[in-house]
């Protein structure tokens, strides 16, 4: 099974540790990463998809994808 997540979070130091998590926990980049202003926050926010292939499992819309 393929598994596709888009990480989101304000920029800075925590959205990075979120991606170096996803990836230390085997998940690989998926595109350029994202940068949008959040007009309601006033922050600006970063998004980066990742993807990862889980063997054995079949894929079911109740799984939780950031525990594969």
């Amino acid at each position: 099974m393929k598994v596709y997540r888009f990480l989101t979070g304000p920029d800075d130091a925590s959205f990075c540790h979120k991606v170096t998590l996803a990836l230390n926990k085997g998940w690989d980049l998926h595109g350029s990463p994202t940068y949008a202003y959040n007009a309601e926050t006033k922050l600006m926010q970063c998004g980066q998809a990742v993807v990862k292939d889980v063997p054995g499992k079949e894929y079911t819309p109740d799984i939780k994808l950031s525990e594969q």
